[in-house]
């Protein structure tokens, strides 16, 4: 039998899962494996980087998972700081260029995995270019950043956005001793919410310190004559002092290479695949991480959601498909957590604004409880907001801020909107409680009890 040859383009989480899971079902002998990196790094955790630069983490390698030489001791050709720069489809083909030589070379291949992963939005602003402005998504933009941190003699920072990437960032380097502002161009921080759970976000920002600015619309960044960062510039024609800029508006699948090559996107750029991640209309091509759409089960449409969690997922599907076994990816409902200070966030499922835009009705509950019995001493406040379908009382979302012990409540929501639950059937649920754990009614029950409620009320 004649050696297959896989090409995987991009080494994180996507692309090296799927290069490990292929590398388990099929050896050398059988199918040969080369990865091209454009970056420093492979296999590394980007949601650690905010811990790294704030100082929880100890240092940046405590965040790589597999090195480059752990993965070719498995016998996976991994050509790091090597960008492929087109794609030939038609002669089974990639075009890589050495980026520390500037060399070019064609490689075949007999199967592809696209896994480029996503790049920060850096919206064309006059000055966007200066030194000191940052995005952070791969663990070289945190190295970037760290670097610029060292040597910045300033202690002001602004944030631009305030998604999970901004408030986290925000948080990190106000830990570094900096005087940190949130610009951001909606009602309340961390879009993802509501604005009324957004608002609870806010205001422990506020207590952080963080200065956070709404409503703000970035026009310009402003340079000294060194050309680096000095302030950030507004609509309202306010400007705000800098000596580092992050951008925090959140990022866009990287998918140059497969629009070039006349591969299927979706409405945000994501490359299409079906469930075994296969690229639609492509037998030999995969795709997958933060690159790809995948579908919402809720809302029932394609998304773009960048999460390592989908990733590693993806990459286990790939590598069974490209070895002879068989697997899908299904979907997702949305679940993310995050924190600011000792303020938990989490949510999953749909925002008021994603149910309007699906055509669907909807009430809500929001309740406030504890995280635990009241009496105990570690009870922390915690409020609950659900949504659920009017008429058929389906749970539709789930969004939780509070203290510790709060986030990762939102799983409960999770496996009940991935089994299609309705509210009434979240109140029945059986979970576990002892007063350091929960009050006897769990927050999350509270809240479908009153979704029920909800549903009943406005069906009469």
């Amino acid at each position: 039998m004649a050696t297959e040859r896989l090409v995987v383009v991009g080494g994180d989480a996507a692309g090296m899962s799927a290069a490990s899971q292929a590398r388990r079902l099929k050896g050398p002998a059988e199918l040969e494996i080369v990865a091209f990196e454009r970056g420093h790094f492979t296999s590394y955790s980007a949601c650690g980087i905010p811990y790294w630069i704030g100082g929880q983490v100890a240092g940046r390698d405590e965040l790589i998972a597999r090195t480059p030489e752990e993965h070719r001791a498995r016998d996976i050709d991994l050509r790091m700081r090597t960008e492929v720069v087109e794609l030939d489809l038609a002669g089974g083909r990639v075009r890589a260029r050495d980026l520390e030589s500037g060399s070019e070379s064609w490689t075949g291949y007999d199967k592809l995995v696209l896994a480029t992963g996503a790049r920060p939005i850096r919206p064309r602003l006059p000055g966007i270019g200066a030194h000191g402005v940052h995005g952070v998504q791969t663990l070289d933009d945190g190295q970037r950043l760290a670097d610029t941190l060292e040597r910045t003699q300033g202690r002001r920072a602004v944030v631009v956005g305030a998604g999970y990437i901004g408030v986290e960032m925000a948080e990190a380097l106000v830990a570094r001793g900096y005087e940190v502002t949130v610009l951001h161009r909606g009602q309340q921080p961390m879009a993802t919410l509501d604005p009324d759970m957004g608002a609870l976000v806010h205001a422990a920002m506020n207590r952080m310190g963080i200065r956070t600015v709404s409503g703000a619309e970035v026009t310009k960044i402003l340079a000294d004559d060194q050309g680096a960062v000095r302030a950030v510039a507004t609509a309202a024609g306010d400007e705000y002092p800098a000596d580092v800029v992050v951008l925090g508006i959140g990022v866009e699948p990287r998918t140059s290479l497969a629009r070039a090559a006349g591969l299927p996107l979706g409405e945000s750029g994501g490359v299409l695949t079906d469930l075994s991640m296969r690229v639609r209309g492509h037998e030999n091509i995969w795709s997958g991480g933060d690159c790809v759409e995948v579908l919402d089960l809720v809302a029932g449409r394609m998304r773009h959601i960048p999460l390592g969690t989908h990733a590693n997922k993806h990459g286990q599907v790939i590598g069974s498909g490209v070895g002879g076994g068989y697997a899908t990816f299904p979907g997702v409902v949305g679940t993310a957590v995050s924190k600011v200070c000792d303020l938990e966030i989490a949510r999953t499922g749909l925002r008021e604004k994603d149910a309007l835009a699906a055509g669907l009705r909807f009430v809500t509950a929001t309740i406030s409880s504890t995280t635990t019995a009241g009496y105990y001493p570690t009870a922390a406040d915690m409020t609950v907001k659900m949504l659920a379908e009017r008429r058929t009382g389906r749970l539709l979302g789930v969004q939780i801020v509070g203290g510790a012990g709060s986030a990762k409540r939102v799983d409960i929501a999770a496996v009940a909107l991935t089994a299609g639950m309705t509210v009434d059937q979240v109140v029945s649920l059986d979970l576990g409680y002892a007063p350091p754990f929960s009050p006897v009614w769990d927050p999350v029950l509270v809240a479908a009890r009153k979704a029920v409620s909800a549903v009943r009320s406005a069906d009469v």
